[in-house]
């Protein structure tokens, strides 16, 4: 067995803060540190989607925090896709970064203040280690994918964790402005 699935979405989260440290403090890695951080942080967001999030809401209880850090997801998958593209040498390179860093610290303190404890005290150590099992699967598979590869399947499953309905029909650019929507008037 893998671990835990909350001590492996913390490491996850160690990890990211690690490369935040590195991209703030030596611009000169940025060119070579910028697709770790995107590959990283995608592979970890779409691992926590499809196999997390679901659990948590639907086992845990956790439907209203669900659908915020979902909504947080959308929010970092569109600055990661603006500081992929930005220039690294360039000045508004940092408040690109500052953004990200900003909203990906709120995003993690929040998951680890409510959602996590909510999975820790509501299923059984044996389910953790499942949903471990099932999240380093997942994160792997989406490793190498960047913000803008999501599929529409992927789209749908988030729409499910924000808790947006009748969207179903939409087309995949829809769906993703659609869920765009719902994190910015969130």
């Amino acid at each position: 067995m893998a671990g835990d699935v909350v001590e492996l979405i913390m490491q996850d989260h160690r990890e990211v803060e690690r490369l935040f440290d590195e991209l703030k403090k030596h611009p000169e890695k940025r060119p070579n540190l910028v697709p770790v951080l995107t590959t990283l942080l995608t592979a970890h967001s779409r691992a926590e989607e499809a196999e997390v999030y679901p659990a948590a809401k639907d086992e845990a209880g956790e439907t209203e925090e669900v659908a915020h850090s979902q909504e947080e997801h959308v929010q970092a998958d569109k600055l990661l896709e603006k500081l992929a593209a930005a220039d690294p040498m360039a000045p508004d390179f940092d408040q690109v970064l500052d953004e990200l860093v900003e909203a990906v610290t709120h995003h993690v303190e929040e998951e680890e203040k409510k959602v996590l404890p909510g999975i820790q005290a509501r299923l059984s150590e044996e389910r953790r280690l499942e949903l471990g099992d099932a999240f380093l699967v997942s994160r792997e598979k989406h490793l190498g994918q960047q913000p803008a590869d999501t599929t529409k399947e992927q789209l749908l499953q988030q729409a499910g964790n924000a808790d947006i309905s009748g969207v179903s029909g939409l087309g995949k650019d829809e769906l993703k402005e659609e869920l765009r929507k719902q994190s910015e008037d969130s």
